[in-house]
């Protein structure tokens, strides 16, 4: 996203596209085996049992014979972007000039596709190093509308995602997220309003709001990313866009009365479009 032949400075590009200018220098360290072997039992761990904190995770990774201290967990947490789902006050901040928006999904009925659409990151692992997935969801007919891999968790790949999904299907009435800095940016809410979608933030900490991505990135994790390990970001990027295709196309869901995410999205636009 950075063109350092650009006439804007760095500093000025950085600032535009709301991330980090020091993120813009840094030459990231590579990760060690054994933190890479304890960042893949923390993301399993983590689906298992999405309410364990550092402490929790420690003294399970302890049962498990990982030699790790809770400030190391919480520290690969972060690098994650991970946290335990609870209840819990409100006392965390935005970043520094990002709004935060209400949640707007509490007793709202979904009942047709491009209703409401939802977005999350999760952590995948490979065979040496790890990648981000981000993911644009239709909360009616849980259909992957659009999808990028990044080795960093800046906004611009959630934006490529959410500008593909657009693109392809239009604007959906909500957009539901989390409160992470990415989806709290200018650059992403501002995409939201220019093209007049109500915007929706999940309360923070909040199980009840979680629950619905939790699931996807299990049945993703499961079916395709434990089953394998990625080589390269390449390897990483076509084998989770095969399974996803099939997700959509081929893979029956129990919430959707067996049907694919397709075949729910299209029985319910079929009598929307005749009576248009």
């Amino acid at each position: 996203m950075i063109d350092r032949e650009h006439e804007l400075s760095v500093t000025r590009q950085a600032l535009v596209l709301d991330i980090s200018r020091s993120s813009v220098y840094y030459l990231p360290r590579p990760v060690s085996p054994g933190d890479l072997a304890l960042m893949r039992r923390i993301d399993e761990l983590h689906l298992d049992y999405p309410f364990a904190g550092a402490r929790m995770l420690r003294d399970l990774l302890g049962r498990e014979g990982f030699a790790v201290g809770r400030l190391h967990v919480s520290t690969l947490m972060k690098r994650m972007g991970i946290e335990a789902i609870y209840r819990k006050p409100n006392t965390s901040k935005p970043a520094p000039g990002h709004k935060v928006y209400p949640y707007l999904l509490r007793r709202l009925a979904v009942t047709q596709p491009n209703q409401v659409w939802a977005i999350d990151i999760t952590y995948i692992p490979m065979a040496r190093g790890f990648v981000y997935l981000a993911a644009v969801v239709d909360w009616f007919s849980r259909r992957m509308l659009a999808w990028r891999v990044s080795i960093s968790m800046d906004v611009s790949f959630c934006i490529e995602a959410l500008e593909e999904a657009l693109g392809k299907y239009g604007a959906p009435e909500i957009f539901n997220s989390d409160q992470a800095s990415q989806f709290t940016s200018m650059a992403f809410t501002g995409l939201l309003r220019d093209n007049g979608i109500a915007i929706s933030m999940d309360g923070r900490g909040a199980w009840r709001d979680n629950v619905f991505v939790e699931r996807l990135w299990r049945s993703i994790k499961y079916e395709e990313v434990y089953l394998r390990a990625y080589d390269a970001v390449s390897d990483a990027r076509t084998l989770i866009g095969k399974y996803l295709a099939f997700y959509n196309s081929g893979r029956p869901h129990p919430s959707l009365d067996r049907m694919t995410p397709d075949e729910a999205c299209f029985n319910a636009l079929v009598p929307i479009l005749a009576a248009a």
